[in-house]
């Protein structure tokens, strides 16, 4: 060995050592239709006004510690209840990260838990913590499966639940009183985190339960309902828990021109809100155009994406590709999802493209 690999195996954790980095493929040049983006720019006077906004923004200086302004639009733009707060993080990635190394106990190891398949961040985020991650298998309908979960957390006790709702990559709502019965059965000894990034295409939320329960912690971001660009989530939950998720929180983790675009972006929410609602619209076209081609089965979505099962993925992706669009497939993530391959919900335009491409693709095979 040398010295350089010799230097990283007496340093780096041998978990580390073995995990591959989050890969995130380049996208120029192709229709991007595979990480759940809102397809819709603000108009442009908004894009110009913002433009100025932004170079007016005090670089020089670090933001204002406490967010106050941007925390007070979050919570009257976004719905948060009156009597809670909000914490702000660089996306729900750092949220998730927050919350995984809140409960990372040094005295015992805290169990993680989530249903899977789900978001790759809950397991690698309890990884990183110092957790074990408790994965529990959904149905074949990618329902949750209570008495699995129900044993698992009996077993495991875990600290965390992690909830995507809507699920991705499934796209689908897990039923009210099953979360319900998680947050019952978790009570006064672990969390349930209901990850809404996708909320304001699903619109249903538990965002107006939390005065329910005292365990149910709720995080969003603004990255699908259009501003991906600048990374920032928001998490809510009873004002003593979030007090204790706040001593993690990294100073200054959210940026000037974050807090500049998302100021400015929530002062005209409407805009977001009527692009959101198209994208619903044009969800329910392309699961119907779907739904109606030879040898694929689409899994109902309350997300921004539609997840479907083809005769092969690999070669439909491999195919698309060749056309310079990118989806994703989801074969390797788990055993569930042989064959499927999930597309973001575009513009009317780029939908009948997908739509003429896979069609393509299909008929190639």
């Amino acid at each position: 060995m040398s010295s350089i690999d010799n230097l990283i195996a007496n340093v780096i954790r041998a978990d580390v050592r073995t995990t591959h980095a989050y890969v995130v493929p380049d996208s120029s040049g192709y229709m991007k239709l595979d990480a759940m983006e809102n397809p819709y720019e603000l108009p442009l006077e908004l894009r110009k006004e913002l433009g100025q906004r932004l170079a007016d923004a005090v670089l020089n200086r670090y933001p204002v510690a406490s967010y106050a302004t941007l925390k007070e639009k979050v919570s009257a733009k976004l719905g948060i209840p009156a009597g809670y707060d909000v914490l702000l993080g660089n996306g729900s990635d750092e949220l998730i990260q927050i919350v995984a190394t809140s409960v990372a106990s040094q005295e015992r190891r805290a169990a993680i838990l989530a249903p899977v398949p789900a978001f790759v961040m809950y397991a690698r985020s309890a990884q990183f913590a110092g957790a074990d991650f408790v994965g529990v298998k959904l149905n074949p309908d990618f329902s949750l499966d209570m008495e699995a979960m129900l044993a698992a957390i009996a077993l495991h006790k875990p600290a965390v639940v992690f909830l995507a709702y809507p699920n991705n990559p499934t796209g689908n709502l897990f039923a009210v009183e099953d979360i319900e019965a998680i947050l019952h059965a978790l009570g006064e000894n672990g969390i349930a985190v209901l990850d809404e990034a996708y909320q304001p295409f699903a619109r249903q939320t538990f965002m107006d339960r939390l005065g329910e329960f005292e365990n149910l912690v709720v995080m969003r971001t603004v990255s699908k309902l259009g501003l991906a660009g600048i990374r920032l989530g928001y998490m809510t939950a009873a004002p003593q828990l979030l007090a204790e998720f706040e001593k993690v929180r990294p100073p200054y983790n959210v940026n000037v021109l974050t807090q500049v675009a998302a100021e400015f972006a929530l002062d005209h929410i409407e805009v977001l809100d009527a692009q959101a609602a198209a994208i619903n619209a044009e969800r329910e076209r392309l699961a119907a155009e779907l739904a109606a081609l030879p040898g694929v089965e689409v899994f109902p979505s309350a997300a921004n994406f539609i997840s479907l099962r083809v005769p092969d993925a690999a070669d439909v992706v491999a195919k698309l590709l060749a056309e310079r669009m990118l989806i994703k497939n989801l074969s390797k993530m788990h055993g569930s999802l042989a064959n499927c391959i999930r597309v973001t919900v575009s513009t009317p335009e780029e939908n009948s493209a997908f739509l003429n491409a896979l069609k393509a693709a299909l008929q190639a095979a």
